[in-house]
């Protein structure tokens, strides 16, 4: 056997650790590996419900984020804190995940000392550097910096070669969120119940059809938000539906929210719900109104119809596939189209039916493989 390989995988967020527990997974045991996990904190208690349920130990973690942080005040503590990692534990190969500031800096930090860098997710593109902001632009960074890219579809391994990156560094693994999905779903079958709150609201809706609602893009703070706040409400005027909503903890989030929405009958305010719970949630729901990226790949492998609440997406898979509507944050949009979906069966089903394109849940083993010949 050849000489063993140090792998660092980095993340931050409630979604990297979702995408990337899958590879840690494959990675444990392993005799051509020794894999060693830095945390930055991006996302404190979202990121740990994850790490939790996943059963994932880290074994750095920075704990970067402070109140009202400013996005450069951010990378700077990133750039070091990560940097200090790197010094310390030497390895041949980093790992980062799709679009966030902790994955491009790692990424950068990395490439500073010449460290080969594998990016989870590569070649999802918008093509607006102001949607999502500052994501599209992350992940741009990161294409120029790494060494393997581990793309979800044939879409984004096209994007990459578009760009003229090296045929032979683009690799086509599928999702990392399908394997973590289905993984998950194993595991809920024997698991205990889900919190009281999320029960009680899905007895308090039960003979209705169940709407979930996530907003928390930055780019859709202040009139974006608004208007989503207020499509809900007025979708609430219908007495045949529940609408769960889980808030984010971002206060550009949370007040707005709770002010408009708290007096509305038929909607539920969450507090965030953990990882199984919100699969839960996915498979709860006749169809989802979301800006979330992972919601586009979940939902659909669910048979979960999406309501994209953004203006540009980059992962039109979903759309083609007819499994999600872009509808952007237009008040009037979002109403019809959800109005259009409950009330047209055939609509509906169409959605319902439609093909996941994002991967068939072997995406974190080929990713593994790759890293052994990196």
């Amino acid at each position: 056997m050849g000489r063993v390989r140090k792998i660092l995988t980095i993340f931050g967020t409630r979604p990297e650790a979702i995408k990337l527990f899958p590879i840690l997974h494959a990675l444990e045991g392993d005799a051509r590996f020794t894999s060693c996990i830095c945390v930055t904190g991006q996302h404190r208690g979202l990121l740990d419900q994850v790490l939790e349920f996943a059963k994932i130990r880290p074994h750095h973690d920075c704990d970067v984020m402070t109140d009202d942080q400013s996005l450069d005040e951010l990378t700077a503590t990133l750039l070091t804190c990560v940097g200090h990692v790197l010094d310390e534990e030497k390895p041949d190969l980093v790992v980062v995940q799709g679009d966030t500031t902790t994955a491009m800096v790692s990424a950068l930090a990395a490439h500073y000392r010449k460290i080969a860098i594998v990016h989870v997710e590569a070649g999802l593109r918008s093509g607006s550097l102001a949607h999502p902001w500052p994501e599209e632009a992350n992940r741009s960074i990161i294409t120029r910096l790494a060494t393997i890219h581990c793309c979800p579809t044939r879409r984004a391994a096209d994007a990459l070669r578009s760009e003229n990156v090296p045929h032979q560094t683009i690799h086509l693994t599928g999702n990392t969120v399908i394997d973590a999905l289905y993984w998950t779903q194993d595991r809920l079958a024997g698991r205990g119940g889900s919190s009281d709150a999320f029960r009680e609201a899905l007895q308090r809706f039960a003979g209705r059809r169940h709407i979930g609602v996530t907003c928390h893009r930055r780019e859709s703070f202040a009139e974006g938000i608004v208007r989503v706040v207020e499509a809900v409400g007025q979708l609430a005027h219908r007495p045949d539906v529940g609408i769960l909503f889980p808030v984010h903890p971002n206060p550009n989030v949370r007040g707005i929210v709770r002010e408009r929405l708290s007096p509305c009958e038929n909607v539920a305010l969450l507090e965030p719900l953990d990882y199984p719970d919100f699969c839960r949630l996915l498979d709860a729901c006749d169809l989802m109104l979301s800006d979330s990226g992972g919601v586009q790949e979940e939902a659909p492998a669910l048979g979960t119809p999406v309501l994209v609440l953004r203006e540009t997406t980059e992962r039109p898979e979903a759309i083609e596939a007819g499994g999600a509507i872009l509808v952007g944050t237009d008040t009037q949009r979002i109403v019809a189209e959800t109005n259009r979906l409950l009330d047209d069966r055939s609509a509906y089903a169409a959605m319902a039916r439609a093909v996941s394109p994002f991967g068939d849940g072997r995406a974190a083993q080929r990713i593994v493989e790759l890293l052994a010949t990196a």
